[in-house]
């Protein structure tokens, strides 16, 4: 019996194992939710700020041939359209079966309403972009509407919902129950233009993020490994991402962190964890040492991650170059505990400290900006021939000063014959007022790494653009776009055009 046979026959039998896995889920998925709360209480909703949610739901898709797969689901929403009609960014990823690596990226809209005491109802309707792990996907966009029940537990709901999936220019469609958890928060967003922070003493506003870390690691994998195809796995799988961190009392922090290959032979393998750290000084103010760990989804590129279900620990080391600028050392081990992929990592990170406690009086408010949009541009792909494929965008931007701004943003394909394709970036930006306040010209340099979809990226990317918007109000802007992409590692480049409607408004840069 061949590998590839031996594997499947595997996954068939193990079906009652994969749902008990399932079962666990949520609690390692929790770990997100409960973090994103910061152990604080009930939120009390504020005058002017909405009410949000985290929603987590894990449930099992059927492919074609019968083949059974875990998809887990992430989404932060916020009531920014009516009272219980919600709206936000989400992810949904394999986390057990066979199709490690299967992303995808975009934006869901949630409707809520109590029916009955602590019962109610939710309907919603997820469209984003991605594929991977070998799933028959297409072109990559992925509908999924849902209706379930909801029960309060007080900071949250626990329910149960029905659910379709289904990718319309590929082979996937199925209908499932699964289960629910959300918990409920507060979007504390200020006016931007607003003299003070706005918010109340002791909270932050926005995503309020302590610390924004830019990564560049490498993965050393064990001798004799294979690819899944049946290469050798890279001896060395070097790795660019970012990590988005939240003190949590004196020592702690918990924290969100997506990374990609820069790996030419692993293109296209991405992950995206929860993480929770603690750190302890050694010399206050200058060196800490501390040790985190991590667990989310991830793969693609080949790897050998079985469902996708991923899990890190590490030791670090944070050295204080200023009062806003760290140097951080990381070693530790990455396993994918449904696959063969066990690697030692080391990493070397920058890290920018924007908030925190202890910070002196609130400046004013930061203006942040998230922008939701697509992409057009003509890729290489593996039979030789350049393809245009279209591909949605999320992208958050904090600035610095009047004018500099920094932006990360992912990308995933939903048309042209590249599901699975996918692809992250972090760099600097330039905004200029032209004619009026209203009217503005941008400028964007940014580096990256993105893959899959057979789509010959080479792992490294860069992209250059620039931009004209208009305020069409004092939170909503209208983006359009252009530039070129081009890989470290390959001929590969491209033009490339977007257009993107972006949401902005003002956090507070300290909490006590």
């Amino acid at each position: 019996m061949s590998e590839s046979l031996r594997r499947c026959e595997e996954a068939r039998q193990g079906n009652g194992h994969e749902m008990r896995r399932l079962a666990w889920l949520p609690i390692g998925m929790g770990l997100l939710g409960a973090v994103t709360c910061s152990a604080q209480e009930t939120p009390v909703p504020e005058p002017g700020a909405p009410a949000s949610h985290v929603r987590l739901g894990v449930e099992r898709l059927t492919l074609p041939g019968g083949e059974r797969m875990g998809l887990a689901g992430t989404s932060y929403l916020v009531d920014a359209i009516a009272d219980g009609l919600s709206i936000g960014p989400a992810v949904y990823a394999s986390v057990s079966g066979q199709r490690g690596g299967f992303y995808t990226l975009g934006g869901e809209l949630e409707w809520r309403h109590p029916i009955l005491g602590p019962f109610g109802v939710e309907l919603g309707l997820y469209a984003g972009g991605g594929g991977g792990g070998g799933a028959p996907q297409g072109g990559g966009l992925m509908l999924r509407p849902h209706a379930g029940v909801s029960w309060n537990v007080g900071p949250g709901s626990l329910g149960l919902s029905l659910s379709r999936v289904r990718f319309p220019n590929g082979r996937i469609d199925s209908t499932q129950l699964g289960l629910v958890a959300t918990i409920d928060t507060t979007f504390r967003a200020v006016p931007v233009d607003s003299p003070s922070s706005g918010a109340p003493a002791g909270e932050r506003s926005g995503l309020g993020f302590d610390r924004v870390v830019a990564v560049a690691g490498a993965y050393r994998t064990r001798s004799g490994g294979l690819l899944s195809g049946g290469a050798p796995l890279p001896s060395t799988i070097g790795t660019v991402g970012i990590r988005a961190e939240r003190g949590w009392g004196h020592e702690a922090y918990w924290g969100i962190e997506a990374n990609g290959a820069a790996n030419g032979r692993v293109a296209g393998y991405a992950e995206y964890l929860a993480t929770l750290g603690m750190n302890w000084e050694l010399i206050p103010d200058r060196l800490d040492v501390g040790a985190r760990v991590a667990l989310g989804t991830g793969g693609g590129g080949g790897l050998p991650v079985g469902g996708g279900l991923l899990a890190k620990a590490s030791i670090l080391t944070t050295l204080r170059l200023a009062s806003d600028q760290a140097v951080v050392l990381e070693a530790g081990f990455v396993d994918a505990p449904q696959g063969r992929f066990r690697a030692s990592q080391g990493s070397i990170a920058w890290a920018w400290i924007l908030d925190g406690p202890g910070r002196g009086a609130p400046p004013p408010p930061t203006r942040m900006e998230f922008a939701a949009g697509i992409e057009a541009v003509d890729v290489a792909r593996l039979d030789g021939q350049a393809h245009r494929i279209t591909a949605d965008l999320l992208k958050i931007s904090r600035f610095v000063s009047p004018h500099a701004y920094l932006s990360g943003q992912l990308q995933s394909a939903v048309s042209g014959g590249a599901g699975g394709y996918s692809a992250g970036f972090f760099g600097l930006g330039w905004r200029q007022p032209v004619f009026d306040s209203a009217w503005h010209a941008s400028a964007e340099l940014m580096a990256g790494a993105g893959g899959g979809g057979g789509v010959t990226s080479g792992g490294g990317l860069a992209q250059a653009m620039i931009s004209a918007g208009c305020q069409l109000s004092p939170s909503l802007l209208l983006s359009l776009g252009a530039g070129r992409v081009q890989s470290l590692r390959r001929s590969f480049g491209s033009n490339v055009v977007d257009a993107s409607l972006t949401f902005v408004y003002g956090k507070t840069d300290r909490a006590d």
